[in-house]
């Protein structure tokens, strides 16, 4: 069904801080769809068409039982807990939960015992385990607090210790190779120097445009903790967007002129680091790289 404003029933627009158009589809009982396409594209009808898939009950299809895991993770995404997480936060978190009450949706909660959560979180390895008991122990504050079981089933779990120096952070001398590469007036070497130089999330980074520019000052608030930042214009920077190209207020963007998603970007990033033959370099490893010359 499509309404009179050309948007599928259930579709919604509306303004970003940014002042971009966005779309969310949104039904009782369902999580809401926010679009990374958009209207009249082939991959924003096959967003809502996946997602009303995903969202229409099969026939006889059983209600969630009270006190099944399926039904803890149902009372945590309705918990002030999960409203306050950022949205690319609860990307992640929700594709874990997803996962669990698929594996175990049927099972009772409070029959989760500490042996059983510690043996999943070693058969999952140390990364995965990690995250694996952060989510069971979110699930299990929501069970006692529900008063569906009297005890937390995590307390007493142990991961596996797994000791890494994280991601690497570029060497002066790798900076001087990428700028080799990747001259200025190019797409690969401002999105290098907007890392670089705000030290960043690439989440915030794709963000940013003109708009966010005021007395030479980057304004903006942190996706992932919400934390309202005034960044300086360093020099080198303030060169870099003057040489590159003036289309669009957002500084990054697609070869189609779109927006960047994070994994978008992190994945685009990772083909140009290759093409300057730095394949462990990565757009986190420039934010330590900021981070060490500022220190």
């Amino acid at each position: 069904m499509t309404r009179r404003n050309g948007l599928p029933q259930y579709v919604s627009e509306y303004r970003d801080r940014h002042g971009r158009w966005r779309y969310k589809a949104r039904k009782k009982g369902f999580a809401t769809l926010y679009f990374k396409a958009v209207p009249p594209s082939p991959e924003f009808y096959a967003e809502y068409r996946a997602w009303r898939e995903a969202a229409s009950p099969s026939p006889g299809r059983k209600r969630t039982l009270s006190g099944s895991v399926a039904d803890v993770v149902a009372r945590y995404y309705k918990s002030t807990e999960w409203q306050g997480l950022a949205p690319a936060t609860r990307k992640v978190r929700r594709n874990i939960f997803e996962r669990i009450r698929e594996e175990h949706g049927d099972k009772s909660f409070a029959k989760l015992e500490t042996e059983h959560v510690q043996r999943m979180v070693e058969v999952k390895g140390p990364e995965a385990g990690r995250n694996f008991l952060k989510m069971v122990r979110a699930l299990a504050r929501v069970a006692v607090a529900d008063k569906l079981r009297g005890d937390d089933p995590t307390a007493g779990v142990k991961t596996i210790r797994h000791k890494t120096e994280g991601f690497h952070s570029w060497t002066d001398e790798e900076i001087l190779a990428f700028e080799a590469r990747h001259p200025l007036g190019t797409r690969a070497r401002l999105a290098f120097d907007l890392l670089l130089y705000t030290g960043q999330r690439r989440g915030d980074v794709v963000l940013l445009g003109r708009q966010h520019l005021r007395d030479g000052r980057f304004h903006l608030t942190q996706g992932k903790t919400g934390t309202a930042l005034v960044v300086p214009v360093h020099p080198a920077l303030r060169v870099s967007m003057e040489a590159a190209p003036k289309a669009n207020m957002t500084f990054l963007v697609t070869e189609y002129g779109k927006p960047f998603s994070a994994a978008g970007f992190g994945n685009w990033f990772r083909n140009i680091c290759n093409q300057a033959d730095l394949p462990h370099c990565s757009a986190h490893g420039l934010r330590k790289a900021a981070a060490r010359r500022l220190a």
